[in-house]
């Protein structure tokens, strides 16, 4: 049958399962839009209040459903204001299609109304860009779009469709996806490998196993947790890990890394094989590349080849996909038991526990209370990027994959919000809350509107303290309290314009409120801002000064002692 290039596009999202579309009409993406109004009841569109906000809604639906997320935007600055979402969900490794509109051919390259190459600019930060020129080259093209985000490592890919291609005729002719094999291994490995992993791990008198992204994306959590308790090790976790292996087990001893546990940080400088599961080594986790667990044997398994060896070398690596890689180590395993090693990890977490003062308003005390009332069942957790990010990561234990959603690699203020109102959409069973701080919400707030604009019932819980608060933190420690630029001396109303954008709003200012107004705000029906407002000065701890070995974490009373060590 012969459709027009935007049925065909609807068509095409229609193949691939797509039930839901972030996104922000204009001039040249009309055609795809008048396609869509016809199909609304089969995939819904949530018009957001900004173009990034799609982008990052779209991230969020991804990362909650574990499904491709789908934005649209039309040319010019409708599709750069996708940039910082797409780069969001490149460098995390999040299936996203992005799919704009250009200028008509003729107008291509002569500095036309709103023309930009958005295929170019994204280049690097896309798994692929494509351009479409042709609307016979249309329905296959975006099928591979498809085809490319979810494959081996996963990640963004842009569709950009000149105007005239959206309204050409063309014969259309449907497609079932093809299921994907269940073992994707990536390169490839032997039995050999598997082998010589497990001669590694038997040898081994101190393992400890280091878990990230790839855990989750791989859906790892049953394989993780089978592997770990047949080596009887401990577990930390990266950021972009947490969920991939249940946070209340014994033998998780904390988050890794600038703002990870001592327990986790010094376990992995003592112990003698380093066993990593679809983590890139960033720089966050590793500190010091020179001193990283320099006394051990290192294990590496990932899907990317690109990140063997990039930042810490392995002694052995494996690439395939985890899920498959570890059932295929755990059939190979017998159990062995390393009790004296497990014992040191459990006492260096009750000797450095994580603290906070109990008797004034914090971030933690909020973030623990949440999970107190929640038990982080039928929750999935969001944050922005900053201090706030870090006491949800270290307070809020997660049980499950796919319920922390956050910009682990791109740290991208303003992310958050969106995020949630992408997982509320497609987990609607379950509350989404956001964790952000006023300098994250002064920045994508606008996505209230679209919150309260569809009903969406997100909680956004905003930590209040008046300043940047990570960057204020590095002003005190390392740059001898020059408060540049971090020191907001507005007299801006957050719950004033909660309730302006339509939503709930309510303020927690002393301890004894947290529970009440948490509760409130999980009862309501609607999307809700609760602002909690904490002192300018708290700090996130422990933390690993910037080039440091992670052995050399610190907290407050660390520097309680070396000041008082200065005054002598």
């Amino acid at each position: 049958m012969k459709l027009k290039g935007a049925e065909i596009v609807i068509q095409c999202l229609l193949e691939q399962g797509v039930d839901t579309v972030f996104g922000y009409p204009g001039g040249t993406i009309l055609d795809v839009y008048d396609a869509l109004l016809k199909h609304e009841t089969e995939i819904r569109h949530i018009r957001t209040s900004h173009e990034q906000g799609a982008a990052h809604a779209a991230d969020g639906y991804a990362r909650a459903s574990g499904k491709t997320g789908v934005c649209f935007a039309t040319s010019g600055p409708g599709s750069t204001n996708l940039v910082t979402g797409l780069a969001t969900a490149y460098m995390d490794s999040i299936p996203v299609v992005a799919v704009t509109c250009n200028v008509t051919n003729p107008l291509l390259g002569k500095d036309s109304f709103q023309e930009v190459d958005i295929a170019g600019i994204t280049m690097p930060i896309t798994k692929h860009g494509f351009i479409v020129k042709d609307v016979t080259l249309l329905a296959d093209t975006i099928r591979q779009a498809f085809a490319i985000a979810k494959s081996g490592r996963p990640g963004p890919v842009i569709v950009d469709i000149t105007k005239d291609t959206t309204q050409a005729l063309c014969e259309y002719e449907p497609q079932t996806p093809a299921k994907k094999s269940a073992a994707r291994r990536g390169r490839g490995y032997t039995n050999e490998d598997i082998a010589e992993v497990v001669r590694m791990i038997v040898r081994s008198k101190k393992p400890y196993v280091y878990a990230g992204g790839g855990a989750v994306m791989s859906e790892a959590e049953k394989e993780l947790k089978t592997f770990v308790e047949t080596i009887d090790a401990p577990v930390t976790l990266s950021l972009m890990g947490k969920g991939a292996f249940d946070e209340r087990s014994p033998l998780y001893s904390g988050m890794i890394g600038m703002h990870g546990t001592k327990a986790s940080n010094l376990g992995v400088s003592e112990c003698d094989l380093l066993i990593a599961l679809g983590a890139r080594f960033s720089d966050r986790v590793i500190g010091n590349p020179q001193t990283f667990a320099k006394g051990a044997e290192i294990i590496h398994i990932d899907i990317d080849v690109a990140e063997i060896n990039k930042n810490i070398k392995a002694d052995k690596a494996i690439v395939g996909d985890l899920k498959t890689v570890l059932k295929d180590i755990n059939a190979a395993l017998t159990p062995v038991r390393h009790t004296a090693w497990v014992k040191h990890i459990q006492d260096l977490k009750r000797k450095y526990p994580l603290y906070y003062d109990r008797q004034k308003l914090s971030a933690p005390m909020v973030v623990e209370a949440l999970y107190d009332l929640t038990k982080g069942e039928n929750v999935i957790l969001s944050t922005d990027v900053g201090q706030h990010q870090m006491w949800a990561a270290q307070y809020y234990p997660c049980h499950k994959p796919r319920t922390f959603l956050t910009s682990g690699g791109l740290g991208t203020m303003g992310y958050g919000l969106g995020a949630a109102i992408g997982a509320q959409v497609a987990a609607p069973k379950k509350r989404c809350i956001n964790i952000a701080g006023d300098g994250c919400f002064r920045m994508n707030m606008n996505e209230l509107m679209t919150a309260s604009a569809y009903g969406i019932p997100v909680i956004e819980i905003v930590i209040n303290n008046r300043v940047l608060g990570m960057v204020r933190q590095w002003q005190t420690l390392f740059y001898d309290k020059h408060y540049s630029a971090t020191t907001f001396t507005d007299r801006t109303d957050f719950c004033k314009i909660a309730e302006g954008m339509g939503c709930r709003a309510m303020r927690i200012t002393k301890p004894e409120e947290v529970l009440t107004v948490l509760k409130q705000a999980l009862s309501e029906k609607g999307p809700v801002v609760v602002e909690c407002v904490i002192g300018e000065d708290d700090s996130v701890f422990p933390m690993v000064p910037a080039g440091a070995s992670i052995a050399d974490a610190f907290d407050a009373h660390d520097l309680k002692r070396t000041k008082s060590r200065k005054h002598q």
